[in-house]
């Protein structure tokens, strides 16, 4: 099957806009799946991530540790804005280099559509840790999630072996939809919610 990872990029941002869009007031210190990081943490998680994939294409790092995401607003401004502001620049170093057949990125040089692909599974990802922590019945796509699995069995090894993070593999049934048997993969119990946590 052939990956459109510019087209998984745009419905991942998306996705993640979206949940961002829904959470409700007060529930930005909720625990997540991830769980030493509440709402914000995943967040700014999140936003940090897409700078870090596009830092050696724009020659301009993440303002802030992606693996060490402050509990606070960015900049203390709209969530939704910043956010929205910050894709769309990360979309925009992508497309600058559509086409490209080998691109740096923090986990070696790809090819441009795959590099987009691992940014969308990175937006995701967070985009339902975000929505299950909250409540938001925004759940993973199958068809989202089976776009995402080429750019999964590409990273997530590489991510959970060489900087710990990814939890380890969670098992689900093996007659799992792809959303669940994706969320297992990286490391998430896709029946998770925030009793249960």
């Amino acid at each position: 099957m052939s990956i459109d990872g510019f087209a998984l990029l745009a419905g991942a941002h998306e996705y993640l806009l979206t949940v961002v869009r829904g959470v409700p007031e007060g529930s930005w210190g909720a625990p997540t799946p991830c769980s030493e990081w509440t709402v914000r943490q995943v967040l700014n998680h999140a936003r940090l991530d897409q700078q870090a994939l596009v830092m050696q294409i724009t020659e301009e790092p993440p303002v802030g540790d992606p693996f060490d995401p402050a509990d606070v607003p960015a900049d203390g401004g709209d969530a939704v804005a910043e956010l929205a502001a910050l894709l769309e620049g990360a979309a925009k170093a992508w497309e600058s280099v559509r086409g490209a057949e080998s691109v740096p990125t923090p986990m070696g040089p790809m090819p441009a559509a795959a590099g987009a692909a691992v940014a969308a599974l990175d937006a995701a990802v967070h985009a339902w840790d975000i929505a299950r922590a909250t409540g938001q019945d925004l759940p993973l796509t199958d068809s989202l999630a089976e776009g995402l699995e080429s750019p999964a069995a590409r990273i997530v090894d590489f991510v959970r072996d060489n900087f710990g993070k990814f939890g380890p593999v969670v098992e689900v049934p093996a007659d799992a939809g792809p959303a669940a048997k994706l969320l297992g993969f990286t490391g998430r119990d896709p029946q998770w919610a925030p009793s249960a946590a």
